[in-house]
């Protein structure tokens, strides 16, 4: 499963609020695409699949089908506000390369 840092947890809460939907979660999954093999999707929702993997990080769920958190296994979300690389990141030791944009990896 994906970790997330305390700066990431922070904005999803943030984020989450701002949508006023308490039964949101982040829903992060890995699609075949991108200019590497595969790219990070990120979003939230209130659906849940019987073989979901599920963590809490406080008052935040975040939700990964089986699929995608094979191949997220020990990867990371951050999230940055400054000038150089703001925004959620995802460090994925899995990744063997990753593209330009930081989006996609193989």
């Amino acid at each position: 499963m994906i970790t997330l840092t305390d700066d990431a947890t922070t904005k999803v809460g943030e984020l989450i609020a701002g949508e006023g939907d308490d039964n949101l979660a982040l829903r992060v999954a890995v699609r075949p695409g991108g200019c590497s093999g595969f790219s990070y999707e990120m979003f939230f929702d209130t659906e849940r699949a019987d073989d979901d993997l599920e963590i809490t990080y406080g008052d935040i769920r975040v939700v990964v089908d089986p699929s995608s958190a094979q191949l997220l296994e020990g990867a990371t979300l951050d999230y940055k506000d400054g000038l150089n690389d703001a925004g959620f990141s995802i460090n994925n030791p899995n990744a063997q390369s990753t593209c330009g944009c930081g989006q996609s990896f193989s």
